[in-house]
């Protein structure tokens, strides 16, 4: 797990008769990160009545189910005290009810593949006290989409590295689990190679998406991501 570097400035004074400069400020921490329950596995699928969008040039496809899976880390692994927690998660899914996307070009459908050929998956969570932020990484050519009938095209996400998409966590309720929120859209590098009909000069798509998190370890629990900066120790 790749931990940031907590890093500082400090100003020397110096007596040159016009008095001591002031010392500089510190730059600003970063928040460290609780995620859990330790160990406990997950599921994130689409909140309910919603779909997972992509938006490529002219072309939109919805489909009304997405998910994904994950587990917390394991202590001490579920802190980190200088950023963001890090874990593997599945391939994301795509479809509708197992079957292709439609789109919004008339007898045409798109179905989603999720891949983890060139690296993993992964989900990291930062506390902020600002509002928590989960950001989901696609490897290298991690989703490709391929678009059949009035229209044969190939859409590749991330192709020449992984892409990351970042949005809201925002936290669970007594009767509502967690949710991670891509729902204000998200730019990802794509590339489109297809027939005269395909969006081939499109080099990017707008992904929206937002996922409710239920913990599957224990349904009466919920994923949590909380401040994890130590405390400072008491002076004197």
């Amino acid at each position: 797990m790749r931990h940031l570097r907590r890093t500082g400035v400090v100003a020397a004074a110096l007596g040159l008769g016009l008095g001591a400069l002031p010392a500089a400020p510190a730059l600003a921490q970063a928040s460290g990160t609780t995620v859990g329950p330790a160990g406990h596995a997950y599921a994130a699928a689409l909140v309910s009545g919603t779909t997972a969008g992509f938006v490529v040039g002219n072309t939109t496809v919805n489909c009304s189910a997405s998910a994904t899976t994950g587990e917390v880390p394991a202590e001490p692994d579920n802190t980190n005290p200088e950023g963001a927690v890090v874990s593997p998660l599945s391939p994301a899914t795509f479809g509708v009810n197992g079957a292709a996307c439609p789109t919004n070009v008339p007898f045409t459908t798109a179905r989603t593949v999720s891949n983890t050929t060139n690296g993993d998956w992964t989900i990291s969570l930062a506390y902020d006290a600002a509002g928590p932020t989960g950001t989901m990484t696609i490897p290298t050519a991690g989703v490709i989409t391929t678009i059949t009938g009035l229209a044969s095209c190939k859409v590749t996400v991330a192709p020449n590295g992984p892409a990351t998409l970042t949005g809201p966590w925002i936290a669970g309720t007594e009767t509502s689990p967690p949710v991670l929120d891509f729902s204000a859209g998200v730019s990802l590098p794509i590339t489109v190679t297809g027939g005269l009909a395909c969006p081939t000069g499109a080099t990017t798509a707008v992904f929206k998406a937002k996922y409710t998190v239920s913990d599957t370890t224990d349904a009466t629990q919920q994923i949590t991501v909380t401040d994890g900066t130590p405390a400072p120790p008491p002076e004197g």
